[in-house]
């Protein structure tokens, strides 16, 4: 009997860039922008995991994840139980993944109370994603982006959440208090970048919800783009009724309509995206 031949290692695979989508505010189209905003980043041929952190998990839903089908969520891998791959499911979107959530997530805070790597389990899990060893197959895809999907608050989730990113992606609607909510967002982003994560940026601003027909929504356009100067991406996400309709269907809105606005939004949103990725991966050479 002749001995088996090894398989020869993978050669090294980069580390995905890693986006938290975070606002304490809810209803402001967190998870609408993480399921659009992955399926336009497959849809221009990059491999997108999305890391479903909402205890409600909408973006699983959103995404078709049928509750039954969620044995292991990121509910077993922030504590431990599980890494990441062992939670990755396939979505209808090519080259779009998801780590599904479930409502353990809401105890989880009093279950890492003790631990000392508290802030950092979300980090740990997402930084061996890619690493041979967590490959069931040899056949694995390498991840090129992580989008992780934040609940509506600033607890240890969201904490977890920033301490592993790179950036963070803030979707803010354009409503009266959008300006009050963004300072205490960035007051946290601040706090983490100085304890937790130095490298932490914001990658930038997505206004959402915007209605061309009321004022007050120009209004708060002009104010976060003077407030935050070049940090807000160019595209607005309009109010659209597509859009909204999509999750109820199991889709992103690409999916379910891709001619319309919403969609046509996204799309630019993701290739704007992509541009500040090369012009801060220029100014890192």
């Amino acid at each position: 009997m002749t001995d088996e031949i090894p398989l020869a290692p993978l050669p090294p695979r980069a580390p995905p860039r890693v986006l938290a989508l975070a606002n304490q505010k809810g209803g402001v189209g967190k998870t609408t922008t993480a399921i659009n905003l992955g399926t336009a980043l497959a849809a221009i041929g990059e491999t997108v995991l999305i890391v479903d952190l909402d205890p409600q998990g909408n973006a699983s839903t959103g995404l078709g994840i049928d509750r039954r089908s969620r044995r292991v969520s990121t509910y077993d891998v922030l504590t431990g139980d599980a890494v990441m791959r062992e939670a990755v499911l396939e979505t209808a979107v090519p080259r779009l993944h998801i780590a599904p959530s479930t409502m353990d997530l809401s105890g989880l805070e009093l279950e890492l109370a003790d631990r000392r790597d508290r802030a950092y389990r979300l980090r740990d899990a997402v930084r061996g994603l890619n690493d041979e060893g967590s490959f069931r197959t040899r056949n694995e895809i390498t991840y090129s982006y992580v989008l992780i999907d934040c609940p509506p608050s600033l607890n240890l989730i969201t904490v977890n959440a920033m301490a592993a990113a790179n950036a963070i992606l803030v979707p803010l609607q354009c409503e009266f208090f959008a300006l009050e909510g963004l300072s205490q967002l960035l007051k946290t982003v601040e706090q983490v970048r100085t304890t937790l994560n130095p490298g932490l940026s914001i990658h930038g601003i997505v206004l959402t919800m915007f209605d061309a027909r009321n004022n007050l929504s120009t209004q708060v356009v002009e104010d976060v783009r003077q407030f935050m100067g070049d940090k807000v991406y160019e595209t607005v996400i309009p109010r659209n009724v597509r859009v909204s309709e999509a999750p109820s269907y199991g889709k992103p809105v690409l999916l379910y309509d891709l001619k319309c606005v919403g969609s046509q939004a996204y799309l630019r949103l993701a290739s704007e995206i992509i541009q500040r990725e090369r012009a801060l991966r220029a100014a890192a050479a």
